[in-house]
């Protein structure tokens, strides 16, 4: 190829930020200007339902929601109030991170960028207090400016202390910004269903490559990283946790990965807990042995008591079961695995885990609460089997999509035959 081949080749646009954002290999065809606006819209209806004037989120989870920008998700969710917008019923104001205004240019659901004031102790030192009070002035005079004069309810997350009690000083009303955002977040549009399915999918090819490159002596993190270099490789975010184990490491659960060289005949069990493409969640569970020798009789025990709970709880979900008729028909754990129980049944699930929790019928009365199982929600059907004390255990889940006349699998990768 001659030089100029090349520049005739490339002399092309750059593509924006926002297109860059928007790439994935799985997201042919998605309205993603769409999914946005209906994100945004689904706030402002759950904020008019609870007379609230405007919401100032700081979780960069819930920015992205509302209005498709990210930027800096891990720095900015611990450095707080660094980035935040401020959504009220008219208008869309993101307080951007120094330097970053750029990076949300052509987005429909922002109608202004700002740049932000990071009200922290790292950022102002000892001059702190004096910080988070012009902060909070400042957004009270916006508010006002925004939505008019008057005491305003206003919703607030994920703030350092001090900023919330300036804010509440400067004459704001404040309430907690989860239920609202909570609500707006489980009801999926069509568009945020194909937004899931291409993180799936993207996720499953991570996923069957870490099962391909399992074998005795790699590391748990060695194996672990085959899904992070998909995740990355498909325009995805990051993995939420560290849940890849093995041998004695999967008995309890949650024992993260680790530097622990992987031995024959073992099983290993993972949880994908991806932030995939898009921003959206891909939550399913996988136990897989690792041979050469074929499973124990333990391992497919636990494996197919695994198998028999997530799958006699997918049969009872669809749209108008409660959460309580829900627990109360949901699978009977043994006894010599109750102990050891994951701690929920189900939980939503869209950009991240979310609302609602759905409960074991023993925790109930202790920790669960009602409500409806709705279409266009999204949930996760789990199930940990490993007895107290013993040697292995097993963790499955399943994703999947509540429709008006009953459900849909969304995570399509198999389980193990071996082990059924």
């Amino acid at each position: 190829m001659t030089n100029l081949d090349w520049h005739a080749d490339h002399d092309r646009p750059e593509p924006t930020w926002l297109e860059l954002l928007d790439a994935a290999p799985e997201s042919a065809g998605i309205d993603l200007a769409g999914v946005r606006r209906y994100r945004r819209d689904q706030l402002r209806q759950e904020m008019e339902r609870r007379d609230i004037s405007a919401l100032i989120l700081s979780d960069p989870v819930n920015i992205r929601y509302a209005t498709g920008s990210r930027n800096m998700q891990i720095f900015t969710a611990r450095n707080s109030p660094s980035r935040y917008l401020l959504l009220t019923p008219e208008r869309s104001i993101l307080f951007e991170f120094t330097g970053c205004e750029h990076l949300s240019a052509g987005l429909e659901t922002i109608d202004e960028v700002r740049p932000a004031v990071t009200a922290s102790f790292v950022a102002a030192g000892p001059a702190i207090e004096e910080r988070e009070r012009r902060w909070a002035a400042s957004m009270a005079t916006t508010i006002s400016e925004q939505v008019g004069p008057g005491v305003h309810r206003v919703g607030l997350e994920r703030l350092n202390a001090g900023a919330a009690v300036a804010l509440r000083d400067a004459g704001l009303q404040l309430v907690d910004a989860q239920e609202p955002v909570e609500m707006a977040r489980a009801i999926k549009s069509p568009g945020e269903i194909d937004c899931i399915k291409a993180s799936l999918r993207m996720t499953e090819k991570g996923v069957a490559a870490l099962r391909a490159a399992l074998r005795p002596g790699i590391t748990e993190i060695e194996l672990w990283s085959v899904l992070h270099a998909a995740v990355i490789a498909g325009n995805g975010d990051y993995c939420e946790t560290r849940l890849l184990n093995s041998g004695p490491h999967t008995n309890p659960w949650f024992q993260e990965a680790s530097t622990r060289l992987i031995e024959a005949n073992e099983l290993v069990a993972l949880d994908t807990d991806v932030v995939g493409c898009h921003g959206y969640y891909s939550d399913f569970s996988r136990t897989f042995p690792v041979g050469p020798a074929s499973p124990s009789p333990e391992q497919r025990t636990i494996y197919q008591l695994a198998f028999e709970q997530i799958h006699h709880n997918l049969d009872i979900i669809g749209p108008g079961v409660t959460f309580r008729e829900y627990s109360e028909k949901a699978w009977d754990i043994p006894t010599a695995y109750h102990s050891n129980r994951y701690y929920l049944s189900a939980h939503g699930c869209g950009m991240t885990g979310e609302y609602p929790y759905l409960y074991h019928r023993a925790d109930f009365g202790d920790a669960g609460y009602d409500g409806e199982i709705l279409p266009g929600m999204t949930l996760c059907v789990e199930s940990y089997i490993g007895a107290t004390g013993g040697k292995d255990g097993v963790k499955l889940e399943q994703q999947l999509l509540v429709t008006d006349t009953g459900t849909e699998i969304l995570s399509h990768f198999p389980f193990e035959e071996s082990l059924l």
